[in-house]
């Protein structure tokens, strides 16, 4: 383990029963020091029974009362994070922690602020959906006219940040605009942004994938609202 890196590893979580276990338990196991903070956001199934019961002086559970969406779970996540660097882990199986490593290395030598694990830049991937491969490739054109950016995946689930300049962010996107959103703040602070290639392992709708057309247009709804707003 590399004790002298510190992570806060910020999983918002909903519905994951299945999952949530392993997911913590390779988080644990991916190689720095790391704080796991865990946010249910109102499971409906035996996710929060399961966090409940867990007892590891490295992992934090916080609760919504209500389902309040990703965006917001991030926010209580990230309010609790006290390590140097952040990491955003999705509580599915489809990234892998061990590519913290990858993701970190722009963070650690000062050359970026915020790093995206890409899932499109050559890294090996579970072969899925044309369309909804599409429709992220269209998202992120989207975002990186409105930003002036060149990012390949800005929906993606893995990334990574400096906490000090996390934190200078009024962010309040409560559902899955959390990604367009803090993408254009970021870019209009003037982040050094670095995008790398990450494994991904995408799961089908009936194994539990949440995102879908919906999310789809309210993410161009909010790429074009937070391109100018606070």
């Amino acid at each position: 383990m590399d004790d002298a890196i510190k992570l806060s590893v910020v999983i918002p979580v909903y519905n994951e029963a299945g999952t949530i276990a392993e997911v913590i338990r390779r988080v644990l196991a991916c190689g720095f020091e790391t704080e796991v903070i865990v946010v249910d956001d109102a499971s409906t199934d035996n996710t929060a029974a399961y966090l409940k019961s867990v007892e590891h002086p490295r992992v934090h559970c916080f609760y919504h009362a209500v389902n309040r969406g990703k965006g917001a779970a991030l926010r209580t996540g990230f309010a609790a994070a006290r390590h140097p660097y952040v990491i955003v882990q999705d509580a599915d199986l489809e990234y892998d922690p061990r590519d913290y490593r990858v993701l970190l290395g722009a963070l650690l030598d000062d050359r970026a602020d915020m790093v995206y694990g890409s899932r499109f830049l050559g890294g090996p991937h579970r072969v899925l959906f044309f369309w909804h491969y599409v429709g992220n490739r269209a998202l992120t054109l989207a975002s990186n006219v409105m930003c002036n950016l060149n990012l390949t995946d800005m929906e993606t689930g893995m990334k990574a940040f400096r906490r000090d300049k996390l934190m200078t962010l009024k962010l309040s996107a409560n559902r899955f605009t959390f990604e367009p959103e803090i993408t254009a703040k970021a870019a209009r602070a003037g982040w050094r942004v670095y995008e790398v290639p990450i494994s991904y392992s995408g799961r089908t709708y009936e194994e539990g994938k949440k995102v879908g057309w919906r999310d789809a247009i309210a993410a161009v709804a909010a790429i074009l609202y937070y391109r100018f707003a606070d």
